[in-house]
């Protein structure tokens, strides 16, 4: 009996544990479809949520595309008025560096007339002054030679007006040789002789400034002459009287001897004196 029993007890275990396990099994496989379902109905919405988003993305890029449109019309559109406001500009600067130039043309112009009209003014005073000044020297050198004749000037005085004329005019310098003459070869006794000498370009002019020239003076001039050639060696180029009172005997003696006459250092001319180089 207690075999019997014990045989019966296993059996009941054994179905006891087979239907265990098929309850098991059995809720197993309902959790396995709750979890599938769970999962189709998790993709589905992961899928609608997708699709949303991709419709948003889309929406957003259309959107942004449209905007990017915008912006680059509203970009080209500035940039036009900019190029329409920048070639306004470049005319207008043209325009006023146009009216600068003929406002600065106009100034040169006015500027260079001004200064010509100065500079002839400038030279018709020079012109005025020079002859001022001549005038007035030859009339002081005729007083002078008036006042030495009559003893109301020094014969220096004289000579050095005119030396100074002579100096100014032509821009000489005027020299002066002075030696003792001890055979008495010029006044036949002996004395100073004095001359005047212009050097210029290796030509050697001996001039004689008095206020009063007699044919007795003409001779010992060019007595000087000869004594001035003997003691220096050198040869006189040209023998020039300068004087505002020439008797008339003098100039026939002054033609003899080869010896040129002025009544004033004004009138000797410039081409008459050697030019400097």
């Amino acid at each position: 009996m207690i075999a019997k029993s014990r045989i019966t007890s296993g059996r009941r275990t054994r179905k006891n544990s087979g239907l265990f396990a098929r309850s098991r099994t059995h809720k197993w496989e309902e959790n396995q479809k709750e979890l599938r379902a769970l999962r189709e109905e998790q993709n589905h919405k992961w899928e609608e949520n997708q699709k949303e988003l991709r419709a948003l993305r889309e929406e957003q890029n259309h959107k942004w595309e449209e905007n990017q449109k915008e912006l680059r019309a509203l970009r080209e559109e500035q940039n036009l008025k900019w190029e329409e406001n920048q070639e306004e500009l470049r005319a207008l600067r043209e325009e006023q560096n146009l009216k600068w130039e003929e406002n600065q043309e106009e100034l040169r112009a006015l500027r260079e007339e001004q200064n010509h009209k100065w500079d002839d003014n400038q030279a018709v005073i020079r012109s005025m002054l020079g002859e001022l000044r001549r005038v007035d020297r030859r009339i002081d050198s005729t007083i002078g030679a008036l006042g030495a004749r009559w003893g109301l000037s020094s014969e220096q005085s004289f000579r050095g007006a005119l030396k100074a004329i002579l100096e100014e005019t032509f821009g000489v310098t005027v020299e002066r040789f002075l030696k003792k003459d001890q055979t008495g070869q010029v006044f036949g006794r002996p004395d100073q002789v004095e001359i005047d000498v212009v050097v210029r370009n290796g030509e050697v002019l001996l001039v004689e400034l008095k206020s009063s020239m007699s044919s007795g003076d003409m001779y010992i001039f060019d007595r000087k002459v000869l004594f001035f050639e003997n003691e220096t060696g050198r040869k006189a180029s040209r023998k020039i009287v300068v004087s505002p009172m020439l008797e008339e005997r003098a100039l026939g003696v002054a033609k003899e001897l080869g010896i040129e006459t002025y009544s004033a250092a004004e009138d000797v001319r410039a081409q008459d004196l050697p030019q400097t180089i």
